[in-house]
């Protein structure tokens, strides 16, 4: 697993990050070699923040923790991404091949009168199903996730968490 450290706001220490390196490198048990984590750790008002992010062959698994302990939102991040494997794990399994659980089975912004683009982002927009657009955006904490829907000649989708409950999906014609 590769390793990518961002420090917003924040320094920390040698020891902090050999901790969150071996914390993280833990989840290698589910992910093989070629998956890129991405460990940010940030500091405002007096918490803690640390967000855990780690790419795989299209699947993108993120976590966040804050505490008033660094030390703690590790741990916290760490145990969240375990949890959301372990919560999909039938769903994921199909999804990451090579036995990647083998191993491991057991164990509200307010609203700006101007209309200026604060952030713009770009990402491949993959062929996937319904079921895969919803655990992805899942496993992003996101109310949101666009993709090309697979099951309906590959036409942009976006899938959406109702207010109400459930699932909502859109689908350009």
């Amino acid at each position: 697993m590769k390793f990518t450290i961002v420090e917003r706001k924040t320094k920390i220490s040698e020891d902090l990050r050999a901790y969150a390196t071996k914390k993280v490198q833990k989840l290698d048990r589910y992910f093989p070699d070629d998956s890129d984590a991405t460990l940010t750790f940030a500091e405002l008002k007096g918490k803690q923040t640390v967000e855990v992010t780690v790419k795989r062959s299209g699947m993108i698994y993120r976590a966040e923790e804050t505490t008033s302990d660094m030390y703690g939102s590790i741990d916290g991040a760490v145990a969240k991404l375990e949890r959301q494997i372990r919560k999909h794990k039938t769903r994921l399994e199909k999804r990451l091949r090579d036995g990647a659980f083998e191993k491991a089975a057991a164990q509200a912004a307010e609203p700006e009168d101007d209309f200026d683009v604060t952030r713009h982002k770009k990402f491949v927009v993959k062929p996937m199903s319904v079921e895969e657009a919803m655990l992805q955006m899942d496993l992003l904490g996101h109310q949101f996730f666009f993709f090309r829907n697979a099951d309906n000649d590959n036409v942009h989708a976006v899938v959406y968490k109702r207010a109400n409950g459930g699932y909502g999906l859109i689908e350009s014609e």
